[in-house]
């Protein structure tokens, strides 16, 4: 097989959505997937031929795309950062202590390979490491973890641009209509991952390598149009020789047993035709779809000894259709399987690794790596940090310059998250214009000074009347009581804005944040909170009149 490797750098977030989180959230998967890659580049491919659709009967297309002993797109895993590989996850094979802990206070932990004999009596209690990815770097296991950012958005009309007023069905009694608050849970920008393609035809290499030459910039992923899924393409590479691990087949024959470690998910087939994830054991007695596959492979049933797995669930969207496929359960990535020593040749092993198993290999599904694992305990550490690459501002003036930048900047942020709240926040329930007007004026009394020591000591000594009308009044989409609300933002003025994270401006080496020194000797948070109550008082007195 013929090998492309390349360079994923996201500039904006990346939603790849899984099947994990809740029905109000969509949580992308820790990685770029194959099939978002191969669907770019089918995009490319349809809009370089001038093509509304794929012709299915033309060989080069079928090869190229659909065709999983003449491609694969493997799925893009994050790149180290000391030495730019390519990390893998986590085998769930992979202890350690329970109170061993990765951070300041501990650098460097101890962990066990319970997939090779006797480790497991080494922990009395274990706990497994924890998914993520990993790389081999100066002497030391470094975990990966990709950084993720969370956002709020509200369901709109499309038509109309705005969200329309949420209104209970007297017949079903359910709220209709946009307006909902949903998140997305996505792979944030200024991460860096590796794809791999495999190609068996080198004239196919050169079709797809000319495509992924066309422009550095590709958009994958879903919500484009709402600010996701912008990446460029970096480091275009072709190899006659390449392995997802480091250690040679010839290194990997003679072990005392057979064990096999998934590179991905796969997604398999019982005999009856039906999407299983059984895992092999000793006492099986049901047939094992892995174990049927690989005895097509090596002409013997390997006997299975011990197995550390996962399941999970995969789709995906096909855009030809415009509807989401089938939901499948598969066996995890990480998942490690031991079997009793078979004779294994180079030749058996290559097949196995480079064709991978099961359904979807096309898309990167079913890559697996044989007798991998061979330390029985190790050393892990985090990822080192790297230098910053911004310039240093030598002279007072340009410091100056890129402070005050920064601060205009971080205001303009507070600014768009002070507009975006008071769209979530309305009162309703039955409040005189009289006291929101009393809140209104201790608001901006408190504004000078960031005080909200002064709007608190208002709640706290209203007559029983207006304090009644405060606690029976609604706020937000969620109907919260707005004296509870008002008490929350006051107390914690931060636990409004819901990515802290995102209030952050750097030019240069200057930083500045919600949560930083600037804010703190400003009241920033105060500030903005006292304006945000000023705000939303305001809007309920004139919709009152």
């Amino acid at each position: 097989m013929n090998i492309i490797t390349f360079s994923l750098h996201t500039q904006q977030q990346l939603l790849a959505t899984s099947f994990k989180g809740d029905p109000n959230s969509d949580v992308s998967y820790s990685f770029i997937p194959g099939s978002i890659i191969r669907g770019a580049i089918i995009g490319r491919y349809m809009k370089q031929h001038q093509l509304s659709e794929l012709d299915l009967s033309n060989d080069t297309v079928k090869h190229l795309f659909f065709c999983a002993n003449s491609t694969c797109y493997l799925n893009g895993y994050l790149r180290s950062s000391q030495e730019s590989k390519r990390t893998l996850p986590i085998p769930r094979s992979w202890f350690k202590d329970k109170d061993a802990e990765l951070g300041d206070k501990s650098p460097e932990i101890t962990a066990y390979d319970f997939s090779i004999p006797d480790r497991e009596n080494e922990l009395e209690t274990p706990k497994f490491v924890g998914e993520g990815f990993w790389t081999e770097e100066g002497g030391y296991v470094r975990f990966y973890k990709e950084k993720r950012r969370i956002n709020i958005h509200n369901q709109r009309d499309r038509k109309k641009g705005r969200s329309t007023p949420i209104k209970r069905d007297p017949q079903t009694k359910q709220l209709k209509g946009e307006g909902e608050i949903f998140s997305y849970e996505a792979i944030d920008a200024g991460q860096t991952f590796e794809a791999v393609i495999l190609c068996s035809s080198e004239d196919n290499v050169k079709l797809l390598k000319d495509l992924l030459q066309l422009s550095p910039e590709l958009w994958l992923g879903g919500s484009q149009s709402a600010g996701y899924g912008y990446t460029k393409i970096d480091h275009i590479n072709c190899h006659d020789a390449w392995d997802e691990v480091s250690i040679s087949i010839e290194e990997r024959i003679d072990n005392d047993s057979f064990t096999i470690t998934l590179l991905s998910d796969m997604i398999l087939r019982d005999e009856w035709g039906q999407y299983a994830v059984i895992p092999p054991s000793a006492q099986h007695e049901v047939s094992v779809p892995l174990i049927k596959e690989l005895e097509k492979i090596l002409g013997v049933e390997p006997q299975p000894k011990r197995s550390f797995t996962s399941s999970t669930l995969v789709g995906g969207f096909n855009r030809k259709w415009g509807l989401p496929l089938p939901q499948v359960p598969a066996l995890a990535a990480g998942s490690v399987f031991v079997f009793d020593k078979v004779s294994i040749t180079p030749k058996q092993i290559q097949q196995l690794e480079t064709y991978g198993i099961g359904e979807r290999r096309v898309e990167g599904f079913g890559r697996v790596v044989v007798n991998w694992l061979e330390k029985a305990d190790f050393q892990a550490k985090q990822p080192e940090t790297t230098n910053s690459i911004q310039p240093t501002l030598k002279q007072e003036a340009s410091r100056s310059l890129a402070a005050e930048m920064a601060e205009k900047l971080l205001l303009q942020k507070l600014e768009q998250t002070l507009q975006k709240q008071m769209g979530y926040s309305g009162i309703r329930g039955e409040i005189s214009n009289s006291q929101l007007s009393r809140l209104l004026l201790v608001a901006r009394q408190a504004l000078t000074t960031g005080d909200c020591d002064l709007v608190l000591s208002l709640l706290e000594n209203l007559p029983d009347n207006a304090r009644g009308q405060f606690e029976r009044a609604k706020i937000g989409v969620y109907k919260d009581s707005l004296k509870l609300k008002l008490d929350e933002w006051l107390r914690n003025p931060m636990s409004w804005i819901s990515n802290p994270q995102d209030l952050t401006v750097s030019i240069a080496e200057i930083e500045r944040s919600i949560t930083g020194k600037f804010s703190r000797e400003n009241k920033l948070a105060e500030k903005y909170t006292l304006r945000l109550i000023m705000a939303v008082a305001k809007k309920a007195m004139k919709e009152e009149i």
